[in-house]
């Protein structure tokens, strides 16, 4: 039975059809490429076509959702300016099937993957919102439409399904790796999946983030997508506020509007089929405390945590020989500057290209087993996998199986990162790392330099950090080597 619902209720995407020389690689630069001829006057399209094919073709298939925007009108035909390839991608991306949500996943440019499914659906409710197409109904319990269709079903429906499991079921997540980011076709998952996998949660945030923008006033997606994505994976202008989506997220839908919004999508399922088999030995106080747990553990997951880009969106090599696990909670962390790459790195593709140069030098030149750090910290708004929170690094002699290395990507002896990766480390990283197990709540901070001869992490870096919480000012004692 829970089977059953999990199939017919998650908000996940795509059908597993072969991909031809012909489909356009699974970027959002294919997407935008789509959006732009959907809409474009001069091809024959208009404003609002692509929402109402996304809709067709399943942008919209949960009992919420479609009771928040009603049924699809219609079975779509190939628009004419479209090639078989694009609508073939098309297809595949916008047609949900829960059993295969990465195929509904694209790579954007800050490095994120992105389900569809969700964010078309931020889109139209948003826009419908603000007064542009048909009005929205007024459901009971009353609900805010842009979550509704975006995140809030897919989380009441997810734990709930856990609550009606074991205790080992899986709530939120993995995340995943592409074959080839610069040629995107094949997304693998890297763990046991949820209802809510990272691209449909991460879609989610978007379609609310953009849902909200314009139910200010319309503008044409592809413009309103370009702009929040970036264009192209070689872009070195700065970081695009896709890169934000996880602070503009919590500002706009904190944890308490999250809770709330749950508990009433979960009321609407009550009166729907067959979502109401789900629903139908469960009271009022379960489903508060399933809205509270829900809204509280994805806030904490994908808000109040940064995002960790996996070796294998970097192209990382492989380690060399055996690594040895590591014994979390550990009670150290050190923070390094690379050095070189001197200049930080705001793109992904800069910091991608620096992760992996750095990795050469370790592996070829000090001839180490893999890259040295545990994470390294990129001025692009996300954390990148090196050894990672399970192996033992190579980043400070004599102290390597007691505590993790956070590397900067810079160079910080006269300037230090930006405000916002400083705040990335101090208030995001290291209070995530102790709620996960990965540190203990009693860590202590480190300059490199504490424990070697080196300048490293920068004499501007090393006074910026006594003030941190956790920096502890004397070298460690020799006792722990």
């Amino acid at each position: 039975m829970f089977l059953w619902l999990l199939l017919a209720l998650s908000v996940c995407a795509g059908p597993g059809t072969a991909v031809s020389p012909a489909v356009p690689p699974r970027h959002m630069d294919s997407v935008l490429a789509i959006l732009d001829v959907l809409e474009s006057p001069a091809q024959g399209g208009s404003p609002g076509t692509a929402t109402a094919l996304g809709r067709q073709l399943g942008v919209c298939s949960t009992p919420g959702c479609r009771a928040v925007l009603g049924e699809p009108a219609g079975t779509p035909e190939r628009p004419p300016a479209l090639t078989p390839g694009q609508w073939q991608l098309l297809t595949e991306l916008l047609h949900q099937d829960p059993a295969t949500p990465e195929l509904g996943a694209v790579l954007a440019p800050d490095g994120s993957t992105v389900a569809l499914g969700p964010l078309l659906a931020g889109i139209e409710a948003g826009l419908r919102s603000g007064g542009f197409g048909r009005p929205l109904p007024t459901l009971n319990p009353p609900t805010d439409p842009l979550l509704a269709v975006t995140i809030a079903e897919a989380l009441g429906t997810s734990f709930l399904l856990a609550q009606g499991g074991d205790n080992n079921s899986i709530t939120l997540g993995p995340d995943g790796c592409w074959d080839d980011v610069e040629n995107p076709q094949n997304y693998t998952l890297r763990g046991p999946l949820s209802p809510v996998p990272d691209p449909v949660a991460i879609g989610a945030m978007d379609g609310v983030l953009l849902g909200a923008r314009l139910a200010q006033g319309p503008l044409p997606l592809a413009e309103l997508l370009q702009g929040y994505y970036g264009t192209g994976n070689g872009s070195e202008e700065g970081r695009p506020p896709s890169s934000y989506r996880r602070r503009d997220f919590g500002a706009l839908a904190g944890q308490g509007r999250l809770e709330k919004e749950v508990a009433a999508i979960l009321g609407v399922l009550r009166t729907l089929s067959p979502s109401l088999e789900l629903l139908r030995d469960v009271g009022t106080k379960e489903v508060a405390a399933v809205a509270r747990r829900a809204a509280q553990e994805f806030i904490e997951r994908y808000v109040e945590c940064p995002a960790i880009m996996p070796r294998c969106l970097w192209d990382a090599r492989p380690y060399r020989g055996t690594p040895a696990l590591l014994q979390p909670p550990l009670g150290l962390v050190f923070l390094h500057h690379t050095l070189e790459p001197a200049q930080p790195c705001r793109t992904f593709s800069a910091c991608a290209r620096a992760m992996r140069d750095m990795q050469r030098f370790h592996q070829d030149i000090r001839g180490w087993d893999d890259i040295g750090y545990s994470l390294v910290v990129g001025s692009d708004g996300y954390l990148y996998e090196g050894r990672g929170w399970h192996w033992v690094g190579a980043h400070t002699k004599g102290y390597n199986t007691q505590g993790f290395g956070v590397g900067i990507i810079g160079d910080f002896t006269a300037t230090l990162p930006d405000t916002d990766t400083l705040t990335l480390v101090r208030d995001e990283l290291l209070p995530c790392a102790v709620r996960s197990g990965h540190i203990r709540p009693d860590f202590t901070l480190h300059g490199h330099r504490q424990l070697g001869h080196t300048d490293c992490p920068g004499n501007a870096l090393f006074q910026e950090i006594q003030s941190w919480p956790g920096f502890q000012g004397t070298p460690v004692a020799l006792g722990l080597r």
